[in-house]
């Protein structure tokens, strides 16, 4: 390390940083590669300057053909075995990305010329969506929606909703008894009759560009309907997917209100802080500019940013302002003390580099970590959060020291801060008895009763959703309230776990006996489920055509013994498309409607499927998980929860790794590393006391507050080890010293981040108020852990080893 009292008597007089000329001498610089660096660094300091603006308007342009998206295939994990399953028969049966609209009369029921024109309407307005797959386009209008009866001379079916409907009352009551014949009823016709719903499935890609369908667009396009169908008649209610995602989007916009919002009060808190306009101005600006890079960049690589990754830019804002006031007030320290700016931003330069570098590559690879997860949406958020950290190097530790080369205090200014320097002294100094072994015994014994109420409440730690409806949304929103009048007026149809049943031969194998006892016997465990709400089986449709035979009686609903019976019932199967049955017969969908989609009830019913396959999989016929909604969910929640630990262990090693690196010593990096766990534990405990789940969207939470977090202990050890080999000095006064060039400086930090993540509980969005939530426990605890506990860890560990 260098000797930063040998710099500072050299620059005593305030000019000794650079001669008349502003050239820099060699001898003037630490010895080592950092010597050589910042050498360099300053000696063309203002050709790196002039790069510095180029690069900031260029990608300042770039950023302007930036665009939020978001795709439904970013959001699964497309290489899951349940996924598989999904691609394998998506051509077949359908994808999982569904549209729900459903339209709900004020006063009667739904058997009304008006009503049924608006449903028309609708479906109408739905058929020419960019991004429909047409085919799959259902409601009481559609020819895919027939009946069936019983009459004398055999069998009658027909649309539910004749094409030369006119509105007549006797029509009107023939669909009435249309409907009830058919099995569409608690499915596109609630039991009440008092809501209908028009149902289709969106294709993954844009069909006129190929390009990943835009869901927003899909979504504007879903409200234009609700606007325009909506009366004082009917109500319309519309769920799914896109148009999920569409208001998750709508949301995320208003982060650009909480980013001005936070810029305001960082501005005003640092300016409280640094008693400095130049300062606060600088250090704002500092932290800006890498957000302007990273935007900048992004359409430069083909990337762009989803409801997910919009928050990315914020936590770059806030991560450039904590180390903005790092080097902004060992600046001012500098300058107070006598030196002037070229030597005040060279001496700062050489203490800092190595500390902000090594905090913002821990913050790097805590955002790459998260990479681990198997899903597009989490893997482009790690992507860019990995480049907005990396960029920061350049510009916080390298652009912002040569900015401040160029500047100086006004003698007003100069005046008014002099002895300033010491405040919070007297609070260090106090501190410095929580790195003696005495000392260090209540924090100790405060970490250990934490860590034991953590380990004991991270237990109901769950993974997945929690809660009905959209957990990104607040519960009052107008898509959870839609989830709740369609839930509880239909049946089944709102969330679908499908399992293929795949039969091997190829003389239709869906006609054996064996097969259809097998999917039968599957059908009737799965409804004796907790959890399940409805199943739809060929072989339960097959038992319901052969009463039909039997002119209705119920005794006959049985599964016929012989193969020209079975072939009967799935010929009328046929009939229905492909909803029980691929075209060759091979593969058959068991559909299971859910009453939620709660992690827990998704666990449950996977168990049992997983427990039945194992005992009634065999080479002839296979059970194969997963394709609906549902089916996604369970895909990615195994993900999720694979990940966790990898997620968990991949951080806290390469953090690790890294601070072995940077202090060589395993004993500093035991230091920094366990009250990080710590933090991480009680995280974990609060998100299970306050009903959060480990989902995609909670699970990059603890990596970048891990990352962020870690800055605190590196700052601080890094200046701790520095007074112990170079003056000398004990632990204690290391640690003290520490504190009094950066301790207050990580203190306003914790307090600035803490503030602005908070302001997010205000959102419209439950998933942001739940980051801003985690993220200010995870900043503040973080600094409580490093000024109080990591000193307390060290007075046993590194005690009074000056060689760490």
């Amino acid at each position: 390390m260098h000797n930063t009292d040998q710099l500072r008597s050299d620059a005593a007089g305030g000019s000794a940083g650079a001669d008349v000329h502003g050239e820099f001498r060699p001898e003037e610089f630490s010895s080592g590669f950092i010597g050589r660096f910042a050498y360099a660094t300053f000696r063309h300091r203002l050709p790196l300057l002039i790069l510095g603006i180029l690069l900031t308007v260029v990608l300042g342009y770039s950023a302007l053909e930036l665009r939020v998206s978001s795709g439904f295939a970013k959001m699964i994990p497309v290489n899951h075995e349940y996924m598989q399953t999904f691609a394998d028969y998506k051509a077949d049966f359908g994808g999982a990305d569904k549209v729900l609209v459903a339209i709900k009369v004020r006063e009667g029921d739904i058997y009304r010329k008006d009503v049924i024109d608006v449903v028309r309407g609708v479906t109408e307005e739905l058929f020419y969506i960019r991004g429909v797959e047409r085919s799959s386009l259902t409601s009481l209008v559609t020819p895919n929606v027939r009946y069936n009866e019983v009459v004398e001379e055999g069998f009658k079916s027909g649309n539910i909703v004749p094409a030369d409907f006119s509105g007549k009352p006797e029509e009107l009551e023939q669909i009435r008894l249309n409907v009830l014949k058919s099995d569409w009823v608690g499915r596109i016709v609630s039991a009440d009759m008092t809501a209908t719903m028009v149902v289709a499935t969106l294709q993954a890609t844009d069909p006129d560009t190929g390009k990943p369908l835009d869901l927003r667009e899909v979504g504007d396009r879903l409200e234009e309907i609700r606007a325009k169908y909506e009366n004082e008649l009917v109500t319309v209610h519309i769920i799914g997917f896109a148009k999920a995602t569409a208001d998750i989007a709508a949301g995320a916009s208003s982060v650009l209100v909480f980013f001005v919002v936070a810029f305001f009060i960082t501005a005003i808190l640092l300016y409280w802080y640094s008693g400095s306009l130049m300062l606060t101005s600088w250090a704002l600006i500092a932290a800006l500019i890498p957000v302007v890079w990273l935007l900048g960049i992004l359409p430069l690589i083909g990337m762009g940013l989803d409801p997910m990754s919009i928050l990315v830019p914020f936590l770059i804002f806030a991560i450039g302002v904590s180390h903005a006031v790092q080097m902004t007030n060992a600046w001012k320290l500098e300058t107070l003390r006598g030196h002037d700016g070229v030597t005040a931003s060279r001496n700062c330069f050489l203490k800092l580099f190595i500390p902000g570098a090594t905090a913002l590559l821990a913050n790097a690879l805590g955002f790459m970590v998260i990479a681990v997860v198997d899903i597009q949406i989490v893997r482009e958020l790690a992507y860019t959060s990995t480049i907005g950290a990396t960029v920061m190097i350049l510009t916080n530790k390298i652009l912002l020291p040569i900015l401040l080369s160029y500047m100086k205090f006004s003698a007003k200014t100069a005046s008014k801060l002099h002895g300033h320097e010491t405040a919070g002294y007297a609070l260090w100094e106090r501190l410095g008895v929580l790195a003696t072994p005495r000392g260090a015994v209540l924090p100790i014994i405060v970490a250990l009763a934490l860590t034991g109420v953590g380990i004991w409440k991270v237990g109901d730690l769950k993974i997945g959703d929690l809660g009905k409806g959209v957990p990104e949304l607040r519960t009052d929103s107008r898509y959870n309230q839609d989830v709740e009048t369609i839930t509880s007026s239909f049946a089944i149809g709102v969330d679908l776990l499908q399992v293929i049943a795949e039969a091997d031969g190829d003389d239709s194998p869906c006609v054996q006996r064996e097969v259809q006892e097998k999917i039968e016997k599957f059908d009737f465990e799965m409804r004796q489920t907790e959890g399940v709400a409805a199943v739809r089986s060929l072989a339960s449709f097959i038992r319901a055509v052969t009463q039909d035979f039997a002119e209705g009686w119920y005794a006959w609903r049985m599964l016929p013994e012989s193969v020209p019976q079975i072939a009967q019932g799935i010929g009328m199967a046929t009939r229905l498309g492909n909803e029980y049955r691929n075209s060759k017969c091979t593969a058959m969908p068991i559909s299971i409607y859910t009453a939620d989609h709660q992690a827990t009830t998704i666990n449950h019913i996977v168990e049992r499927i997983k427990a039945f396959k194992a005992e009634n999989d065999t080479e002839s016929l296979r059970f194969r998980l997963a394709s609906g909604n549902v089916g996604v969910m369970a895909a990615t929640n195994e993900v999720v929860e694979r990940s966790d630990k990898w997620v968990n262990f991949t951080l806290f090693s390469s953090v690790a790794l890294l601070c072995l690196v940077t202090f060589r010593s395993l004993r500093i990096t035991l230091c920094i590393i366990v009250p990080l766990a710590i933090v991480t534990l009680l995280c974990n405990a609060t998100m299970a006391a306050l009903g959060i789940g480990v989902k995609v969207n909670t699970l990059p939470v603890i990596a970048i507050a891990v990352g962020v977090g870690v800055d605190y202990g590196i700052y601080l050890f890094e200046r701790i080890k520095h007074e112990m080999h170079e003056r000398g000095h004990s632990l204690q006064e290391a640690f003290v010293q520490s504190l009094k060039e950066r301790g207050t400086a990580s203190v306003f930090t914790a307090v600035t981040m803490t503030v602005s993540v908070m302001t997010w509980a205000l959102s419209t969005l439950k998933f942001q108020a739940d980051m801003g939530i985690l993220l200010a426990f995870m900043f503040m605890v973080n600094l409580f852990g490093a000024i109080l506990l990591m000193p307390a860890i060290a007075a046993f560990v590194v005690g009074k080893q000056q060689k760490g």
